[in-house]
């Protein structure tokens, strides 16, 4: 063959070591220093807004025990100093730049407010999904030429008939399961291969080895520096 597979760099909620995660600074962060994509978790505020959030509440990152599901977009962004922003307005600061949208805890209400909202914005070509099989099926539902990134927990393969019902391009594994045997045989079965979160230099180098065809890192710039020239 002979062929170099290009590496997809993916910024994991931005550039989290340089701005505060799943925030506008945070994702321009990450594309200057290189990335291909960025990952973002996306949670429906009480009335449906669709904003950058991955946990259910707001205690870790903002200091305000207060669950999402119990403010609207107007409180959250008053609460937060318009610091957590809007999934409409995380697709506008991206531009041109590819976005992973993961959806944590995501009802097939809350995937389809997502999902269309991302056509609204005439982002479909550059937004692509990741989470478990039960929130994939609802997106692939929502829309039928999604891409999608089927995060797999296990060795043990995806059955036939899930990977037949969800067409997914990528399957995506925490780092420590790829190795270069699996990677040779899902890309047999015509997939693609991504890794999360894979932070130290170490894992980034094995995981280049192994063939992974993306990497979701903390540390974008070390993963940039570390990425093969084609």
């Amino acid at each position: 063959m002979g062929t170099m597979r290009t590496l997809t760099a993916v910024g994991h909620r931005g550039d989290p070591y340089a701005a505060r995660e799943n925030t506008l600074p945070s994702l321009r962060s990450a594309f200057a220093a290189g990335a291909d994509a960025v990952e973002i978790d996306v949670r429906l505020t009480r009335d449906g807004v669709p904003v950058l959030l991955h946990d259910e509440d707001l205690r870790r990152l903002w200091r305000h025990d207060v669950r999402l599901d119990a403010m609207t977009a107007a409180q959250l962004s008053e609460l937060t100093a318009g610091g957590v922003p809007t999934l409409r307005e995380a697709l506008m600061a991206a531009g041109a730049g590819r976005i992973m949208i993961d959806l944590p805890g995501a009802t097939a209400e809350a995937v389809r407010a997502v999902v269309g909202l991302v056509r609204e914005c005439g982002a479909r070509e550059r937004v692509y999904y990741c989470a478990g099989a039960d929130t994939m099926l609802a997106v692939r539902a929502a829309d039928p030429g999604a891409e999608v990134a089927l995060t797999w927990t296990s060795l043990n393969p995806p059955r036939r008939v899930l990977i037949d019902a969800l067409a997914p391009r990528w399957l995506n594994y925490r780092f420590g399961l790829v190795s270069r045997p699996l990677v040779d045989a899902l890309h047999r079965d015509g997939l693609l291969v991504s890794a999360w979160t894979a932070d130290t230099k170490r894992t980034m180098r094995g995981l280049i080895a192994a063939g992974a065809d993306s990497i979701t890192t903390n540390r974008i710039d070390a993963l940039t520096a570390l990425r093969p020239r084609t």
